[in-house]
């Protein structure tokens, strides 16, 4: 009798674990019913990723994904909770639970792609570099054997990565936790270029005035979407629908010229 009672306790073991991961093991997505049962769209991301996601004078997160995201929980009937996180860590985060998506600039990579389900890209986007105004600096080949700066577990470090002559040619790799310390270190000459995404470069140089410019040649083209974890296929069409529903209506595009100044969004086009 013993016997077969420690046998049961021992198959209960191995199955509470399956049946904890859900849709993963039963083959039912649970994502979306998930979220609008607990009544909140946890979105992952950095706050410190003007014109995306960051926080204004007020100490509010504001931004372009942030309004965009707001009008998407206000369509699916659930609040929006922005839950700041370490970008380096953001597949822990997602995976773990502690957040439902990432959204905040979040470029499509093969990589990326093997982790999580992704949305429909809504943006197009580059990876560029960043000099100072007066740096001597005109080509990607003028920065061999200098310092170049990069946001840690960022997609402008992977686009260094994938661009091996670009990368050999470097003296150093300089990581920051974010990008407007990169720029704060490029502004004193700490590094003598920042490797970062061309419409946060671009928003960073009009709305702070600071003397940088941008190198005309890029490191990648590419896409922003919404990272989802993988299999909440549920969720993510439910965020795509939303989406080309608002593109269809117009809201996309006005949320877009408020952020860019023109509808730079790429959603049912």
């Amino acid at each position: 009798m013993r016997k077969t009672v420690i046998t049961l306790l021992l198959a209960l073991l191995v199955i509470l674990p399956a049946a904890a991961q859900g849709s993963s093991e039963s083959g039912e997505d649970t994502s979306l019913a998930d979220v609008v049962e607990k009544g909140t769209f946890v979105l992952g991301l950095d706050d410190s990723f003007p014109p995306m996601g960051y926080r204004d004078e007020n100490g509010e997160i504001v931004g372009f994904d942030v309004d965009t995201a707001r009008e998407v929980c206000a369509r699916l009937g659930v609040d929006l909770v922005c839950q700041p996180i370490d970008w380096n860590a953001k597949e822990q985060e997602l995976a773990t639970g502690n957040i439902d998506c990432i959204w905040n600039g979040f470029t499509v990579t093969p990589e990326r792609e093997e982790m999580m389900t992704f949305s429909a890209p809504y943006v197009r986007n580059a990876q560029v570099v960043v000099v100072n105004g007066s740096s001597d600096v005109m080509t990607l080949a003028d920065l061999a054997g200098g310092t170049v700066g990069v946001q840690a577990g960022s997609s402008a470090q992977s686009a260094i990565e994938d661009t091996p002559e670009f990368a050999s040619s470097i003296g150093e790799i300089v990581e920051f936790r974010e990008n407007l310390t990169a720029l704060m270190d490029l502004e004193i000459g700490g590094v003598d270029a920042v490797v970062m995404d061309l419409l946060v470069a671009n928003d960073n140089i009009r709305r702070s005035g600071k003397d940088f410019r941008i190198l005309d040649e890029t490191l990648a083209d590419e896409e922003y979407a919404i990272g989802f974890r993988l299999g909440d296929y549920a969720l993510r069409d439910a965020v795509d629908q939303a989406l080309l529903d608002m593109a269809e209506d117009g809201t996309l595009a006005e949320i877009a010229v408020k952020w860019f100044g023109a509808d730079i969004t790429i959603v049912g086009k």
